[in-house]
């Protein structure tokens, strides 16, 4: 396996690729056992013109500012994509990984992608329980109530809306071990995600 600075990371990151925690907390080890995961919480990275990159996720925490709202709230948020690793590895003290997504983002992906953070930013992210719920009840293809979501689901309605995902399964079939290189997740477009790769802090 391959370790990359974080420096670099984000230098290399693009639209697409995928960015995968796990950590040691009570609660990131139950979502680990109960899904058969060995990761905990995925986001995507979102690089747009003369942004800076972005990280596109859902979590618990307020403590940076979503740069589509310009607040902070809990749920899911558009994060600088630097302090939001850094969040993770250091407060959250999680291990982190960087898929990067070969393939080429158009621009009519792009305008999906800010249509998919346009409609779903801001929506609440679910406590333990009922995140498994929604999860178990995605396992067995019965889609979940949208007034909640939580990290995996946020992805794949968006890879979903960039046209990488078919559709044909409910956005709460996916927990984040579905984007470790482990699974078989099949992609549109000719797209394919790579290995993992550690990041260094």
């Amino acid at each position: 396996m391959t370790d990359l600075h974080l420096d670099t990371a984000v230098d290399l990151t693009r639209t697409g690729d995928l960015w995968l925690f796990r950590g040691r907390s009570t609660a990131d080890h139950a979502i680990r056992v109960l899904t058969n995961a060995p990761v905990n919480h995925v986001g995507m990275a979102v690089v747009l013109d003369d942004l800076p990159p972005l990280m596109w996720h859902a979590e618990l925490g307020k403590g940076l500012m979503d740069v589509w709202t310009n607040s902070h709230h809990r749920g899911v948020q558009l994060h600088d994509l630097r302090a939001a690793v850094d969040q993770w590895t250091s407060r959250y003290e999680q291990q982190a990984w960087l898929r990067q997504l070969d393939g080429t983002v158009t621009r009519e992906m792009e305008d999906a992608v800010l249509r998919t953070i346009a409609r779903l930013d801001g929506t609440p992210f679910p406590a333990t329980a009922k995140l498994i719920g929604r999860w178990a009840r995605g396992r067995v293809r019965r889609a979940a109530s949208a007034e909640l979501t939580y990290c995996a689901e946020v992805v794949a309605a968006t890879y979903t809306a960039m046209g990488l995902l078919d559709g044909s399964r409910p956005t709460n079939y996916y927990d984040p071990g579905k984007f470790w290189s482990g699974d078989d997740l099949e992609l549109l477009r000719g797209a394919r995600l790579g290995e993992e790769i550690r990041i260094v802090t």
